[in-house]
């Protein structure tokens, strides 16, 4: 009687995290690529049919976040129309297939191990297919934990989804690492504009077979999710809209228990009678500060970090960048528990503004120390610190706000919006850093490592003011508070 009284924590808990895998498998097809990139590029250097530059391999690391992009351009329709509970199954079977797709591009259509144009185009296109998975679950996976989350522990819980990223982050590295083993990743030597070639005696395994078992690997997880999402059951807020209120009410019993849940489904239903609102019937501010903050989330060039983590500590000068790639992840787990364990306590908008500034000193320390002589612990403390910052920052508080701050009746196709910026401004972000960071001034060939870092930090300084000026706290405030609020803001 005690527990229908006060709902069920393990029954919540359970259900978060079945959701929050979609947040593991995010972070693990995001990041699987920094394991994989340099077998990649010294596999398709081998083709003979055309010539595989800086730029190919940029685009080709960052095809999956084109999909990213189509992806959370849907996910406000596929969530609206389908429901976030199928959405999501949906973006399970893409992500699996995804994975089988980018390990064997060749299957039914060319010959193994052969590379060509043709080829790169195919393994660009299953690269897609995953990210399209990526941005449904990157938008409706806070969307689901948000909707079904109590007030007080809402911004707790949906900062485990990025805990879930990071952690699928670190997997993934282990798992890269594992799968390299003694084997060492290909030495990629440069013949001058934009233009490489594999050095003699680089590893023919990793080039012909490691990079396929890298992006492989992700249909264990991406097989169990599928599976796991049929068991949970879809939002109360959701129901609500497609009047399905009885089953509404049953679930936020269980969840709230019997004395709570009548007043939260009045509430629901008060804010989400009118199913057809615009976009800007809250005002213009509200889609604004949401797409602002995705774009800075990705703008302060985490994921150029993330993503090109073993060849930036292997510039660095280190014997082992795998190993220092994955310390890195262990980190970031844990600052990312900072996060987790701190947002009810101290709100969304300090930890931004903190977090903002951490980053803007590890910045600014890279740009400062990389490549001399003598301060390459200087510079890896720096990237450290710039990389725990933003994971107990931006990393889980942008996904926290995107999840709350927009009304009820526009929230699916406002997140979708703010989604898609974050993903269009994270391609840009990870297709330019690789010809960004290797740019020269004359003889001086660390100039784009100085004005890459130098540029990362600035805009850091710019988020953080940004936040302190128009951000609202959300901290304490339930999804019908959010909706009264623009509401008496667009009078």
């Amino acid at each position: 009687m005690n527990q229908q009284q006060q709902g069920s924590k393990l029954y919540l808990f359970s259900i978060v995290l079945v959701a929050v895998l979609g947040g593991l498998l995010f972070g693990y097809d995001t990041a699987v690529i920094s394991g994989a990139e340099k077998g990649l590029q010294a596999f398709f250097l081998g083709a003979e049919d055309f010539v595989y530059t800086d730029s190919w391999h940029g685009f080709t690391c960052a095809s999956a976040l084109i999909g990213c992009v189509i992806g959370s351009a849907l996910s406000g329709w596929m969530a609206s129309s389908l429901g976030r509970k199928r959405s999501l199954f949906a973006a399970g079977l893409l992500f699996f297939v995804s994975a089988l797709g980018s390990m064997n591009p060749e299957f039914l259509f060319f010959n193994h191990g052969e590379a060509s144009m043709s080829l790169l185009v195919v393994f660009n296109i299953y690269r897609v297919i995953g990210g399209i998975g990526v941005g449904w679950a990157s938008a409706i996976c806070p969307m689901y934990i948000g909707e079904v989350a109590p007030s007080g522990i809402r911004g707790m819980l949906v900062s485990w989804n990025q805990f879930a990223i990071i952690f699928g982050q670190l997997v993934v590295y282990f798992v890269n690492f594992m799968i390299l083993g003694e084997h060492t990743n290909p030495i990629i030597a440069s013949i001058g504009e934009g233009i490489n070639a594999v050095a003699p005696g680089s590893d023919p395994w990793t080039i012909e077979t490691g990079w396929r078992y890298m992006f492989g690997s992700e249909a264990v997880p991406a097989g169990l999710f599928a599976l796991l999402i049929c068991l949970v059951p879809e939002t109360p807020r959701y129901l609500v809209m497609v009047g399905d209120d009885a089953k509404a009410l049953h679930i936020l019993e269980r969840i709230n228990g019997t004395s709570v849940a009548q007043e939260i489904l009045r509430d629901i239903k008060d804010t989400i009678t009118e199913k057809t609102e615009k976009l800007f019937s809250y005002g213009f501010l509200c889609i604004f500060i949401g797409i602002m903050l995705s774009v800075f989330q990705q703008t302060v060039g985490i994921n150029a970090v993330l993503y090109y983590a073993p060849r930036i500590f292997g510039d660095m000068g280190m014997d082992n960048p795998m190993v220092q790639t994955v310390i890195m992840g262990v980190v970031n787990i844990l600052f990312t528990l900072v996060a987790v364990f701190t947002v009810e306590k101290w709100g969304r908008k300090p930890l931004l503004i903190s977090g903002s500034i951490g980053m803007a000193i590890g910045a600014f320390g890279v740009a400062l120390t990389f490549g001399k002589a003598g301060l390459e612990i200087v510079t890896m403390v720096s990237i450290m610190v710039y990389s725990a910052s933003f994971m107990m920052s931006w990393g889980p508080i942008c996904w926290v706000l995107i999840a709350e701050i927009f009304p009820n009746t526009i929230r699916g196709k406002a997140v979708a919006i703010a989604v898609a910026f974050q993903w269009i401004f994270n391609w840009i972000v990870s297709s330019s850093f690789v010809p960004m960071f290797n740019m020269r001034l004359g003889d001086d060939a660390n100039f784009g490592h100085w004005f890459t870092y130098g540029l990362y930090g600035t805009i850091c300084v710019i988020a953080a003011v940004f936040v302190w000026r128009l951000v609202p706290e959300t901290k304490g405030k339930t999804l019908e508070d959010m909706s009264k609020m623009w509401r008496e803001r667009g009078k």
